[in-house]
């Protein structure tokens, strides 16, 4: 990783420093005529950055969360690095809401808005009179890439910029009630006197002002779902190599896709050949794509600026299905249009899931499956049927691949459907490897397909179309990307 190897009793702790820095016990020392000609020569670039794209909008989004909150403080902090291992950290994504507002994607970032004002505290860059740039692992320019100055923030941005420094003073001022989104920076959260009730309520707002996309959101949900479309399609071109090392080659193949063109994942890729398919949130990855099987792609890509496409497909191992595995895809494609065909401004959301689950219910009970009709099976206080379908139809989607989760129920997910919202239909079958109640030749065979779909005035749009769904489709798509 481009370190040096330890160096035994050569080695400076940070109390020994005399920094508050981010360093390793096996780093070498630092001596003082080194540190000093370090600080010399380096010129001081400022540079010119393009105003980020969710300016015009990031305006009109901190108002209408401010007039939720009149007269009030609201912080919405970033966030800070995670530990994924030791002395490694995961790659940083900030909180959703805090880049809703103001676009930034830096570490220890905070967004203050009072009284409808914004402020964001940012940690700049260091300047190369201390040893941040040149030692600091986390912070450090030449461990870790140059951090943009506050003029450049500002400057991108488009709202006053202060070192994070000025933070603690600012909420440590009284006589402003004050909101937090609690759990992102240990920091803001001891720095102000917690009310669960008040910071829920922010939490809540914030959540639900995002449900509706306009039409930039939108352009960004689709750009998500034409990558994922070329993720996918690598995946089936490489399916030579898919046949050699199994479910890892497709995962990986996805990923590469997804950080060329975009930011990363928008969550775990699952991979699920043959049983694995009926684990829902299978994300090991590790075993084989074997002949015969069907495996299961549920995969999608996080664009640039962090909204997020979740698509799911079934696809036959040797791109064509048995016929048992085609009556079985038909059957969850039937329930899928069925939730499709639901969607419109001023339904339900629910109402998604129960038309999909009425087409699974009554498909389960041809195959003879159900201990009871089929209308009794749907009925609130048996849904027997869910043995073999497990999870909801539906969930918003947007920055997060589950997203505007803290909204109060009654408004998501109970609430109704508008348009500019956008949600995936996602049915499912699934029957274990182990379950006795299925015949022997159902076992182990799990099967969703899932699209992204946009409320529209009159209906509804499905952003992943260019992704086959049908059988025939499916098949001769598979038959012109094969190797």
């Amino acid at each position: 990783m481009g370190e040096d190897s330890a160096q035994g009793p050569d080695v400076t702790t940070t109390a020994e420093q005399g920094e508050d820095l981010k360093v390793e016990s096996h780093d070498p020392a630092v001596p003082e005529a080194y540190a000093a000609f370090m600080r010399t020569g380096w010129a001081d670039v400022e540079r010119e950055l393009p105003a980020h794209p969710v300016v015009p909008r990031a305006g009109l989004r901190r108002a209408r969360l401010a007039e939720a909150f009149p007269g009030e403080r609201l912080v919405l902090p970033a966030g800070t690095f995670k530990v994924r291992s030791n002395d490694t950290d995961y790659r940083f994504r900030p909180d959703t809401a805090h880049t809703y507002f103001c676009g930034n994607q830096t570490t220890d970032a905070v967004l203050v808005v009072t009284d409808g004002e914004p402020v964001l505290y940012a940690r700049p860059r260091s300047g190369r009179d201390s040893d941040e740039f040149f030692r600091d692992r986390q912070y450090g320019a030449l461990w870790a890439g140059e951090r943009p100055s506050l003029r450049e923030l500002e400057q991108s941005l488009g709202l006053p910029v202060r070192h994070r420094d000025e933070l603690e003073a600012e909420l440590a001022r009284t006589g402003t009630k004050t909101r937090v989104l609690r759990g992102l920076d240990a920091e803001v959260d001891a720095g102000t006197a917690p009310d669960e009730a008040r910071d829920a309520e922010l939490a809540r707002v914030a959540s639900e002002l995002r449900l509706v996309k306009d039409a930039w959101e939108v352009d960004q949900l689709q750009e998500a779902c034409d990558i994922t479309t070329l993720g996918f399609e690598d995946s089936v071109r490489e399916w030579d190599r898919v046949r050699e090392f199994g479910e890892r080659w497709l995962e990986g193949t996805f990923f590469r896709r997804a950080r060329a063109m975009g930011n990363d994942l928008g969550y775990d890729s699952i991979v699920g050949a043959g049983s694995h398919a009926t684990t829902l949130h299978w994300i090991d990855n590790t075993g084989p794509v074997l002949p015969g099987q069907l495996v299961l792609l549920d995969m999608g890509v996080e664009n640039r600026n962090l909204y997020t496409a979740d698509v799911t497909r079934t696809l036959p191992v040797d791109g064509t299905f048995t016929p048992l595995q085609r009556d079985l895809y038909e059957l969850v494609l039937a329930a899928q249009q069925a939730g499709i065909d639901a969607v419109r401004p001023g339904v339900a959301f629910t109402s998604i899931h129960q038309a999909s689950m009425t087409v699974l219910a009554h498909g389960l009970g041809d195959l003879g499956l159900l201990p009871c009709s089929p209308e009794e099976a749907l009925a609130p206080d048996s849904r027997v049927y869910a043995r073999w379908t497990l999870h909801g139809t539906s969930h918003m989607l947007g920055m997060d691949v589950h997203d505007c989760a803290r909204s109060a129920p009654e408004v998501y997910p109970r609430g109704d459907l508008a348009e500019g919202m956008c949600l995936t239909v996602e049915p499912g079958l699934y029957f274990q490897a182990d379950d006795l109640l299925v015949p022997e030749e159902l076992r182990g065979i799990g099967i969703r397909i899932e699209d992204d779909v946009l409320v529209t005035a009159d209906g509804s749009r499905n952003l992943s179309a260019a992704l086959p769904r049908t059988v025939a489709d499916v098949e001769a798509w598979m038959g012109s990307l094969l190797p």
